[in-house]
């Protein structure tokens, strides 16, 4: 249990019971530092200072009690889902690999996220051929998420158990990060079992959400914040079943009253045909979205599907631990391929839903509920 004075407490936490640390195990822990284009409001100014010191802070404690323990930082990224510059990769997976990557012309490729799926295949080979230089335990505490990202992939794949904490703040280590992992584990289990028996979700809420998402041929994983098996990745806090609904078929409507870090001033509605928007009706937050698809049109794309499971998270005003939140569920817009998916693009983000209605449908027409109202009723 996290000693709630104490941040040493919730770090050993952190590394003992979420990651599983071993003896001689190579730790790194990056963040990042706000752009001189960016203009964060006084709370998220506060919060992002917060979160850099707490992650060098991590990794000072990391080399204190097991020996290792680099700490990264750079200017932050575009958005969530762009790669992290070259410097976190060398970091990462030392001169060998990143060497071999730009001998090949991979490198280059796969920074500017433009590589081919027998490019990314080739940079794999790669990264497995050395993989004994590839850190062991990540913790990602930039702000943006680097989750949707080949650089996350790979590292994974070569054994590197990853910790996304995005829009952390340090305050839900004594918050969403004291849950009863354990039980959090079998809900969640339960809820990815549930959600498997079906071929479509329709997902409704009282603000006017109405949303028809295909899964065909597609499986939900659970996110239980259990990362000690090679490869492990997940957010922290965690707490959610998701999946990559099926590119094409998602439509309906969403009406979003919160961004990832406020409320609007007014809902945004999005209109969904053939699993991509088409039309925003609203100005709060539209300018926003308008721009990041006229930078790439798979930003449009229905990327997520999430259902929270966290019966300690509770804050609304960070997407990060509101999408955990026991009873909401979140739709996702833009990059996929790092769970199921085909859509690749520099962005991924969430927006969390409240008191929905979730329907299972299943392949014979039988419906069944399993949210209602933001209850779980499974």
């Amino acid at each position: 249990m996290i000693d709630h004075n104490n941040i040493d407490g919730a770090f050993r936490s952190l590394f003992e019971t979420n990651m599983g640390i071993k003896n001689g195990e190579q730790v790194l822990v990056f963040s990042d530092i706000i752009r001189l284009d960016e203009t964060p409001s006084a709370s998220d100014l506060d919060r992002r200072t917060r979160l850099n010191a707490t992650a060098r802070k991590a990794a000072e404690f990391a080399v204190q009690e097991y020996g290792s323990g680099t700490f990264v930082e750079f200017p932050a990224t575009p958005a969530s889902g762009a790669e992290p510059p070259q410097e976190l990769w060398l970091a990462t997976f030392g001169d060998t690999i990143i060497v071999a990557l730009d001998a090949a012309g991979l490198l280059k490729k796969l920074l500017a996220k433009a590589a081919t799926t027998d490019e990314i295949a080739r940079a794999r080979e790669i990264v497995l051929e050395n993989k004994s230089d590839v850190v062991n335990i990540i913790i990602a505490l930039a702000n943006n998420s680097t989750s949707h990202t080949r650089f996350r992939a790979l590292a994974c794949a070569a054994g590197c158990r990853f910790a996304s904490l995005p829009h952390f703040d340090p305050d839900m280590f004594h918050t969403s990060m004291t849950v009863d992992w354990a039980a959090l584990a079998v809900r969640t289990s339960r809820l990815v079992e549930a959600v498997n028996t079906a071929e479509w979700v329709r997902v409704t809420t009282p603000n006017g959400t109405d949303m028809m998402m295909c899964k065909q041929g597609r499986y939900a994983k659970g996110d239980d914040g259990m990362l000690t098996a090679p490869g492990s990745f997940g957010n922290l806090p965690a707490g959610e079943a998701y999946l990559a609904p099926l590119e094409g078929k998602s439509h309906g409507t969403m009406v979003i009253e919160w961004g990832p870090t406020r409320k609007l001033d007014e809902p945004l509605r999005l209109v969904v045909e053939n699993g991509a928007v088409v039309r925003i009706e609203g100005n709060d937050y539209r300018d926003r979205l308008e721009a990041r698809f006229a930078e790439n049109a798979n930003c449009r794309n229905i990327a997520e599907l999430g259902i929270g499971t966290n019966d300690k998270a509770s804050r609304p005003d960070n997407v990060l631990e509101a999408e955990k939140i026991l009873g909401t569920i979140h739709i996702a817009l833009g990059d996929n391929t790092g769970f199921g998916g085909t859509v690749s693009a520099p962005f991924h983000e969430d927006y969390v839903f409240y008191q929905p209605t979730l329907t299972l449908i299943m392949a014979d027409g039988s419906e069944q509920v399993i949210l209602s109202g933001g209850s779980l009723i499974l």
